[in-house]
């Protein structure tokens, strides 16, 4: 099993729910920012001591749940302050970017890392084409042919030429070029239409369980048959399921603090922002009703207000002791048939110190008792 650390980086400090969308910043302490950056990049670096396989960022906008506007930016940091764990960047949203900048930053993190990249070519969410005036209607064909180009300006040694739907490039030779040839990419799979088109990329899918595991497996199944049909067989580890994690020395204090981070993470940071997705959905963002009806009962289901147990049961959450989450992530394993976990541990308000302690106890006492599975 391949496991990663994963860190929203949210501002924990809001002295009440914001109101509107996009979520006022006067509330916001550059200072204070300050060294919430360096704390949680501590943490990323820490990941590698702990024995993670996979350290992750991710880019969200106009969203205090994830102050991290520019993944590469933390990207560039970790190549420098890490030595052999993977850097997956989950990643930059291809129909909202230059594609071209894309394929140069990328490979900036891949040579200064020694080959260590794991490229996402992610979608976005609905508010992201809210907070850049971009048409949703046009996300998935800019993301195909964004990603085209930019394996193509990664294994180009000539300058050429790109005349496309969306992009239109007289002239690309970009420096520097990866050391891979191509980096690894990483697609989102959330949805039957995602999970589709990741097994035609050849790329590793990646999905959060925000609701259940009967949609999470049949999003596996999917990805699996169409990569067979498409002549190749994937690894276990290119299916990437994540899952919001606290491990605590007792299951009763894990809950306890879990349940709090939590509420605060979707009664608070997360509140306009879900207004802001009801209203994309409702504006069509999705190119096919069904996917856009999938997406609208995911929300639902996780708005409704469930206990810490329920989401263990469902699958959607580890909490507990290390030995509790070890039989979790079995269970998880088992029935999911994925290679690969990404842990989401700086969830909502909670500590950084809970947090840390955490990826110490996933080492010592989670970690040997999983690993081989």
């Amino acid at each position: 099993m391949k496991f990663g650390f994963f860190n929203l980086m949210p501002w924990p400090h809001y002295p009440e729910p914001p109101r509107t969308y996009p979520t006022p910043n006067r509330d916001y302490d550059p200072q204070v920012g300050r060294q919430l950056y360096h704390d949680y990049i501590d943490l990323l670096v820490h990941a590698e001591a702990c024995g993670f396989d996979m350290a992750l960022c991710n880019e969200h906008h106009f969203s205090p749940y994830g102050t991290m506007a520019n993944c590469n930016l933390i990207g560039s940091i970790l190549a420098r302050e890490t030595r052999t764990i993977t850097l997956g960047m989950v990643g930059n949203l291809l129909p909202l970017s230059n594609p071209v900048r894309v394929a140069e930053e990328y490979a900036m993190i891949d040579v200064m890392s020694g080959g260590r990249l794991i490229a996402g070519f992610m979608r976005g969410v609905p508010h992201e084409y809210v907070a850049y005036n971009s048409p949703p209607g046009e996300s998935r064909s800019r993301q195909k042919e964004a990603a085209e180009l930019i394996l193509k300006c990664w294994q180009e040694p000539e300058p050429f030429g790109w005349e496309g739907e969306h992009y239109q490039f007289r002239s690309i030779s970009i420096w520097p070029r990866p050391i891979q040839s191509p980096p690894r990419v990483l697609m989102s799979a959330s949805n039957e239409e995602s999970a589709v088109f990741a097994a035609q990329s050849r790329a590793i899918m990646a999905m959060g369980l925000i609701s259940d595991m009967k949609l999470a497996r049949a999003n596996v199944d999917t990805y699996r048959r169409t990569a067979n049909d498409h002549g190749w067989d994937p690894l276990d580890e290119e299916i990437m399921m994540g899952a919001s994690t606290c491990i605590c020395e007792t299951d009763e204090e894990a809950h306890e603090v879990f349940a709090s981070a939590l509420d605060y993470f979707h009664g608070t940071l997360m509140k306009p922002t879900y207004d802001a997705l009801k209203l994309v959905l409702q504006a069509g963002y999705f190119n096919k009703q069904q996917a856009g009806a999938s997406y609208d009962s995911r929300l639902d289901k996780v708005a409704a207000k469930k206990t810490i147990q329920q989401m263990i049961d469902a699958g959607s959450i580890f909490c507990g002791s290390p030995e509790s989450v070890v039989q979790q992530i079995k269970r998880f394993k088992h029935e999911l048939g994925c290679g690969g976990i990404n842990m989401s541990m700086q969830i909502g308000n909670l500590p950084i110190a809970t947090v840390r302690k955490g990826m110490d106890l996933f080492r010592d006492r989670v970690l040997p008792h999983v690993r081989d599975l």
